[in-house]
């Protein structure tokens, strides 16, 4: 029997980012994608929509799916993921793209290689080994950017992540231990850490930091003894800010618009995303209630037309379109980090975050007059 639920995530997921890589596959991606919003940053976007869509599509390619329809669109898009990789890196390709000038490539890399490490079978396991050399070329050439003394530090070590899991000995362990060790020393308390020295009222604990951090720990956590403990540690804050997140979910679906990068929508809730594909929920949050939080965000966004022009780009903004919103560093391309919130796609519809029954939310409980645990803080 058809999940209905999940087919409205997987429906949206592949509504987003189908313009960028069904483009991409067939070398139109710079030709076809709208350069114009912010024009100077065109250079920069077709890495920015490809890295960022594969980012959020990739738990999906990597689960297993029984015999059946969603299995079909699995395998088919399994397909087109490792032919646009092979246009993005293969210099002769229309398609070929910056990883190695600009600053902002680094970014973007970044989002690549986690899109890898979080489908290492199907992704970079299934790589042919000619587009497998010239995807690590690529990654290599991104350490020509010099990150700065923020999020940045965890693009550089996920590039280095992304090196290891396409089987490369030259990975370079230093990059990926200083973002694990500065950031502990950037934590604030609370779940929360300082994109560099100072707090920040924004999303980027979520877009970025966390999520991150799970992941390369989940990846080199047992190599050595400091990461081990420093591993239970960093599990224990993400699982706090995800509830954080979910509380931060208003009854109608609506979400504070606060700090920068606003216009990335949904994506603000990876964190909670990953929290639930992962299992590290914390206890009194039940993975069926995160879903239908999510679900009334991902309904309240999309249900105003504008968030797409007319050939199906995502435009600016957060509900519709609102360019006033996006910062002069946000194009096109940037806006598909929404996709990271459809993360919890990799898990089985067997489990209780796509079976179980529909329940309220935090907020949604708390304002009908319903009943929740009290909050509490994290050290």
């Amino acid at each position: 029997m058809e999940n209905i639920k999940r087919k409205e995530w997987l429906d949206a997921m592949l509504r987003i980012v189908s313009p960028v890589l069904h483009a991409l596959e067939k070398e139109e991606l710079h030709t076809s994608m709208p350069l114009d919003f912010h024009g100077e940053r065109a250079d920069f976007a077709p890495l920015e929509a490809f890295g960022r869509s594969m980012l959020g599509l990739a738990p999906w390619l990597e689960a297993k799916i029984p015999d059946g329809e969603e299995k079909k669109q699995q395998e088919a898009w399994r397909e087109t993921a490792l032919r646009c990789i092979d246009k993005a890196t293969d210099p002769a390709s229309a398609d070929f793209m910056i990883f190695s000038s600009g600053g902002q490539p680094l970014v973007d890399t970044a989002f690549l290689c986690h899109a890898l490490v979080r489908a290492p079978g199907q992704l970079a396991g299934r790589l042919p080994e000619r587009v497998r050399r010239n995807l690590a070329q690529a990654l290599r050439s991104s350490r020509q950017i010099t990150a700065g003394s923020s999020n940045w530090l965890f693009f550089t070590a996920m590039v280095e992540a992304g090196l290891y899991v396409l089987g490369e000995e030259d990975y370079d362990k230093m990059r990926i231990a200083y973002a694990l060790r500065t950031f502990d020393g950037w934590y604030k308390g609370d779940g929360v850490y300082g994109d560099g020295e100072m707090f920040h009222w924004d999303y980027y604990n979520s877009f970025v930091i966390q999520p991150m951090y799970v992941d390369l720990l989940e990846l080199f956590g047992d190599s050595a003894e400091e990461y081990r403990h420093l591993k239970e540690k960093v599990a224990v804050r993400a699982a706090r800010y995800a509830s954080v997140l979910e509380r931060m979910i208003a009854p109608d679906g609506s979400f504070p618009v606060i700090g920068r990068s606003i216009c990335y929508r949904f994506g603000a809730f990876q964190m909670l995303s990953q929290a639930a594909l992962q299992h590290r929920l914390e206890d009194g949050l039940s993975p069926a209630g995160v879903r239908c939080a999510l679900t009334a965000v991902l309904r309240r966004c999309l249900e105003n037309r504008d968030m797409f022009d007319e050939n199906g780009w995502l435009r600016p903004g957060v509900y519709g379109y609102q360019p006033e919103l996006a910062e002069g560093y946000i194009n096109v391309g940037s806006l598909y980090l929404c996709s990271a919130v459809f993360l919890p796609l990799g898990l089985p519809a067997e489990d209780p975050f796509w079976s179980g029954e529909d329940e309220d939310w935090s907020s949604r409980r708390v304002w009908s007059g319903g009943h929740i645990a009290i909050d509490h803080a994290v050290d």
